[in-house]
């Protein structure tokens, strides 16, 4: 199959031709599928419908005696700390267990940031202004409204296969009004790639940032693995402290994709003087969190080994249907030279990079055939993608067979779009 750059003018105009009558036909099916965001799919559900009728009848006692029923604990009870603490990679006493949402722990820990400001820090962020949080892309859309919510200025820095070009992040943190970076180092989302342990360490080591500055580290993915090869990733409190910056990094996670994803637990972790802050703030605004799903997540999983069990449960439901995907895209787009796509070891997206300045028009074409897709540009700060060239695949919600059609609707869009801009 020749690529598309090397078609005479003659059999590029029969290849438009053709795939207008394929795309006619698409579009006369009638389909209604959603590819858009990133949901575990009602069977995924399923897996935890034994949690409905826990912690059981009279069962709201923890460990250490607290009633369950009750105000307090606002770090979260300690058997649900020592639950997540290999999955977090920090001791009990270092984690935070709070309710379901990770996005409302990151975008408190922002206000607070703004408004009280960080240990090591001399201000709060609100009082330095303007401020700037680094975002790597293609990167994840909440965390870029976050900043773009509170005014925070946002710089892309390129993803590089291995994490964030650290070039560039280096560079940038010898401004003092760099506070921050967000990173997804597991599985990233959307470009699936974990960060290697040189990333790591430089990220630990550089001496040129700000005293309050902190890498927002959402591991959301860290459980969420695809394959038998799972490529490890370094400890970022470890290595930041053992580099003299420990009070850098604040991890985030979640059982929002482990468990049920309106009922989970939003998990913290961080330096002792990092979580001592954050207690202090967030004790005002709440006397404890929901400590019966504590101990309903803590009978359910039980152990390291109950959450690598349950997760294998969700590999099986949803691999085929990244599998789905990779066998529709490499069927119709291998050849062509017009897209490359991800091949994630793990976590809940696939990136499709589409030839340049044709992402918003494969998305508009899938939509008119009834296919919703992620709007092109979300993966990139303000919704500007300058290439019009990155998509966010999300394959998890829709049935396998719903996957398998739509992959293959935006195999077609995206060979469409790109000889339709030739």
């Amino acid at each position: 199959m020749p690529s598309l750059s090397n078609l005479s003018p003659e059999q590029l105009a029969d290849l438009r031709s053709t795939l207008r009558d394929e795309y006619a036909a698409l579009k006369a099916r009638g389909l209604k599928l959603d590819m858009t965001r990133g949901k575990p799919a009602s069977d995924q559900l399923d897996l935890a419908a034994e949690m409905l009728a826990l912690p059981g009848n009279r069962d709201t006692t923890a460990e250490d005696g607290t009633d369950a029923r009750n105000y307090g604990n606002l770090q979260g009870l300690p058997e649900t700390r020592a639950l997540f603490a290999p999955v977090l990679g920090a001791p009990p006493d270092q984690i935070v267990v709070a309710n379901n949402s990770s996005l409302a722990l990151m975008h408190d820990v922002l206000v607070y940031a703004l408004l009280k400001g960080v240990p090591g820090g001399e201000r709060p962020w609100s009082k330095q202004e303007p401020i700037t949080i680094l975002c790597p892309v293609p990167g994840y859309d909440r965390h870029f409204a976050l900043c773009e919510g509170f005014g925070i200025r946002m710089i892309p820095v390129p993803m590089t296969g291995e994490g964030p070009d650290m070039a560039v992040v280096e560079e940038a943190v010898a401004d003092p009004s760099v506070k921050g970076i967000w990173c997804v180092p597991q599985y990233s989302n959307p470009s699936g790639e974990t960060y290697s342990d040189e990333t790591v360490r430089r990220l630990a080591a550089m001496t040129t940032a700000a005293p309050d500055f902190r890498i927002l580290w959402d591991n959301a993915y860290v459980v969420h693995h695809l394959a038998d090869a799972r490529p490890a990733l370094l400890n970022i409190l470890e290595t930041c402290a053992g580099a003299g910056h420990a009070d850098r990094p604040i991890v985030f996670a979640s059982t929002s994709k482990v468990t049920l994803a309106g009922a989970g637990l939003a998990l913290l972790a961080a330096s002792p003087a990092n979580v001592k802050w954050y207690l202090a703030q967030s004790g005002r605004r709440s006397i404890g969190p929901d400590k019966l799903n504590q101990l309903r997540h803590v009978r359910f999983l039980r152990d390291a080994a109950g959450i690598d069990a349950h997760m294998e449960r969700h590999r099986a439901l949803i691999a085929p249907k990244f599998a789905a995907v990779e066998e529709a895209f490499a069927a119709r787009l291998d050849g062509w030279d017009v897209a490359r796509w991800s091949r994630p070891l793990g976590g809940y997206f696939i990136t499709l990079d589409v030839t340049d300045g044709t992402a918003a028009q494969v998305v508009r074409l899938a939509g008119e055939a009834g296919i919703a897709l992620t709007p092109a540009g979300a993966t990139h700060p303000y919704g500007q993608d300058p290439h019009d060239r990155t998509l966010r695949i999300a394959p998890t919600f829709p049935s396998l067979d719903a996957v398998r059609k739509a992959a293959e609707a935006v195999a077609l869009c995206t060979l469409l779009a790109a000889a339709e801009a030739r």
